[in-house]
């Protein structure tokens, strides 16, 4: 991967970034050895010891080994405890580095890397008393650009592995996307996507994944974009090009992955008792058991069992509307009427409760006191931006744009922050 040089001016856009506080990200740094002790020569003529903790590794066990005293060992653990929180070690993860002056001389620092963003210094003061610090390692973050292409017979997870996208953001996309469009009814072949997200890097090494900064699907009911921005008060949410709020107030598909097997209709025959009558809702095949989260943030007003619904749960979101969740097998510990919930919370699991044929959920928005169609519904969204946050937004997002731009005919690029 080669770093995308003359960009946009790379020193403009980090700039850019951090004055809109956009990408803040203060994580660890993951170093992996094997199990040794290594000695050699600092540049200041220190002298180094490296340990990684080992299966049956103590603090007290290793301490003891660098020739510190009992009193000293019980120093130690107490200011990792009050000052670092650190009980314990890991083993083949956690990392000790002892310092001296030479090879002769006392221990005079101790270094532990405890997590993978994160480092701890412990020192021995004039009067013998030992001191510890918290460091937070900056990572070496890259904006990377990918985008991929739905063949025949795919699904979006599939499409999405083919283009190298990490499947922890994929997830992620899916589960943004979810609040605009129907995976089940939206996805086709020859439609194409893209996001642009970070990765984070410690010595040359990708360590982990960060955020998503922007995401387009050509879906059926037109192009979606969303883009991450942070505004002036703090609150980061997803918008799209005209800085209109990308997130919808619900989802128009609660569970991820699950396959629409009965559409909203005004007319549909009864699989169980045998007539035509209306089918309020859409159901969604998912196995016996599978956590149903709420659609929205709102308050439980109803829940129980009736012969139609089996055990059902209604859901207030604001004084325009209310969803409903049936034929659960049992309901979410703590979810009862008057619970206040929080999108995405669980409040019961997929079951075949009341007139039904299978495990599936059925699920119906209500909107002032009339069914409507989930999958085509225009859902509010949450909140919009005011005039001078959507000036920002707008130059911020001219510049995801370009740098897109430029990434999507250069993909082994990145950008650096």
């Amino acid at each position: 991967m080669k770093k995308a040089k003359n960009i946009l001016n790379i020193n403009n856009i980090a700039k850019a970034v951090f004055a809109l506080a956009i990408i803040l990200v203060l994580v660890a740094v993951v170093l992996v050895f094997t199990r040794h002790i290594s000695n050699d020569m600092a540049s200041n003529d220190e002298y180094r010891s490296v340990v990684v903790v080992a299966s049956g590794d103590t603090l007290s066990k290793l301490l003891t080994e660098q020739g510190f005293s009992n009193a000293q060992v019980l120093d130690i653990a107490k200011v990792l405890k009050s000052e670092a929180d650190i009980t314990s070690l890991r083993a083949d993860s956690d990392k000790i580095e002892f310092v001296r002056s030479d090879e002769m001389a006392p221990i005079s620092k101790i270094v532990i890397v405890p997590s993978p963003w994160r480092q701890i210094e412990i020192t021995c003061d004039a009067d013998g008393q030992w001191r510890c610090q918290n460091i937070d390692i900056k990572p070496d973050t890259r904006v990377v650009y990918r985008q991929g292409e739905i063949l025949d017979g795919d699904s979006f997870y599939l499409a999405g592995g083919r283009a190298g996208i990490p499947e922890g953001i994929l997830a992620e996309v899916y589960d943004l996307l979810a609040f605009e469009m129907d995976f089940e009814r939206d996805v086709r072949a020859g439609q194409k996507f893209s996001v642009l997200y970070e990765e984070n890097f410690a010595n040359g090494e990708k360590v982990d994944n960060g955020r998503i900064l922007a995401i387009q699907f050509e879906a059926l009911r037109g192009n979606v974009k969303m883009y991450r921005f942070k505004k002036e008060d703090g609150k980061t949410g997803y918008y799209d090009e005209n800085g209109n709020g990308a997130i919808k107030s619900l989802k128009r598909t609660p569970i991820n992955n699950a396959r629409v097997t009965s559409s909203f209709s005004n007319s549909r025959k009864h699989p169980v008792l045998g007539y035509t009558r209306a089918h309020k809702g859409v159901d969604f095949r998912a196995s016996t058991g599978t956590p149903i989260p709420a659609a929205g943030a709102g308050r439980v007003v109803a829940r129980g069992y009736n012969n139609g619904h089996g055990n059902y749960i209604k859901l207030r979101h604001n004084a325009s509307y209310e969803t409903l969740y049936a034929h659960m097998s049992r309901f979410a510990k703590g979810v009862v009427v008057g619970t206040t919930v929080k999108q995405g919370q669980t409040i019961g699991y997929v079951g075949s409760t009341g007139l039904s044929t299978g495990p599936h959920l059925h699920y119906e928005i209500i909107k002032d006191g009339k069914h409507v169609n989930p999958m085509t519904v225009k859902l509010p969204a949450i909140s919009n931006l005011d005039k001078k946050d959507k000036e920002r937004f707008l130059e911020y997002r001219k510049i995801l744009d370009e740098g897109i731009e430029h990434l999507s005919n250069h993909p082994e690029w990145f950008i650096q922050l």
